[in-house]
């Protein structure tokens, strides 16, 4: 028996460290998990960094068209509740409408024309309101 050990073969050469890993030498084993490395030189310069380009600034305000108090109140005088839905309010303005409506129905036991009048008048109103108070909302002085 001899005290024979078989030579490594030529071009053989310690592993490889895992990516992003400083290198391990031979006469230090592997790190255990969970204990602190002291990382060595690292093996190539760090790269030059290059900066984001800079934004240009914040979006522009959105620019909104004012509504105008005098077509809302126009367009109702012609059709109760229109004015309302120029304005963005479709319930309200349908709901002024609806009851315009239903107040000719009534017209023929007499109270209906009260209804007339006033969902009339009412529609207008609103309509004129409605814009300006849009307008304030939006920040259009009018």
């Amino acid at each position: 028996m001899s005290d024979h050990t078989t030579p490594e073969p030529s071009g053989y050469t310690q592993p490889m460290a895992p990516y992003g890993q400083p290198p391990q030498h031979p006469a230090q084993g592997p790190v255990p998990y969970g204990q602190p490395q002291h990382p060595g030189q690292p093996p190539y310069p760090p790269q030059g960094y290059v900066t984001a380009p800079v934004p240009y600034g914040a979006y522009p305000p959105m620019q909104v068209a004012p509504k105008s108090p005098g077509l809302s109140l126009l367009a109702s005088f012609f059709l109760p509740g229109l004015g309302s839905m120029i304005n963005g309010e479709a319930g309200k303005g349908v709901a002024i409408l609806l009851c315009w409506i239903v107040s000719w129905v009534l017209t023929i036991v007499l109270i209906g024309f009260l209804g007339l009048l006033g969902f009339w008048i009412w529609g207008m109103v609103d309509g004129y309101q409605g814009a300006r108070k849009w307008n304030l909302a939006h920040g259009i002085i009018s």
